[in-house]
């Protein structure tokens, strides 16, 4: 009940404070922090561009709101992936993150799109599937979300 509590309160976080701009101004409540506390291991599955961008900002909206993380994911699946390639706007945009959150692609999504793993943005992890590491993850305790 709690990890469904946990999940609710990062999609309803996401889906509120979506862009930039309003990440920048608001907080998280001293409440929410402390639930969310409880769990130090976030991942977020995204299939698009906004939501990819959307799973990173929220990464610092977090930490701003001064939830500790110890690892954050973002699982990669669909169209998108064709666009997380070196010399694309999303590795500009991944430059901030590289260091922080852990990126993996789904090989599946990659063999249909023709994109090799030399071809990715470098730091982002082919996996097996999304589905299975979007259940990897959750075995291991994550709170996790997906779109």
């Amino acid at each position: 009940m709690k990890r469904a509590f946990h999940t609710l309160i990062i999609f309803i976080t996401l889906i509120t404070f979506g862009s930039i701009d309003a990440t920048a101004q608001v907080r998280l409540d001293t409440e929410t922090v402390n639930d969310l506390k409880n769990t130090k291991q976030f991942a977020i599955g995204v299939s698009d561009e906004r939501h990819f961008k959307g799973a990173l900002n929220m990464y610092d909206f977090l930490v701003e709101s001064g939830v500790e993380i110890n690892d954050y994911e973002v699982v990669v699946k669909g169209k998108v992936v064709a666009e997380l390639v070196k010399g694309s706007e999303l590795e500009t945009f991944f430059q901030k993150y590289k260091l922080k959150v852990r990126v993996s692609i789904c090989s599946v999504a990659m063999e249909k799109l023709n994109v090799s793993a030399d071809q990715l943005i470098d730091g982002l992890v082919p996996v097996p599937t999304w589905s299975v590491r979007i259940l990897q993850l959750q075995a291991k305790r994550y709170n996790t979300l997906t779109y």
